[in-house]
């Protein structure tokens, strides 16, 4: 596991298969390389999220695909636990 400095409050957590983008202490985008249930590839939170945190995400990843916020928290946390 690597942990990378984008920015100010912005790190993204790189493990074998996987990277989770962190703005200030919230996983807001995960990438996966792996099939968890139906999901793979990059996805970003649907929530609405301050304008910093929403130009964090845009700078990690241009994906349109979206899953609610608990969605990327509970993958967040399966990757991290498999790493």
């Amino acid at each position: 596991m690597k942990l990378r400095k984008i920015n100010n409050n912005c790190h993204e957590l790189v493990t074998k298969n996987a990277a989770i983008l962190f703005s200030y202490e919230t996983p807001v985008a995960v990438s996966f390389d792996l099939p968890m249930g139906d999901k793979y590839g990059v996805y970003k939170t649907a929530d609405k999220h301050s304008t910093t945190t929403t130009r964090h995400i845009n700078k990690w990843t241009a994906t349109t695909r979206t899953l609610p916020q608990n969605d990327i928290e509970f993958l967040a946390h399966v990757i991290l636990r498999a790493a």
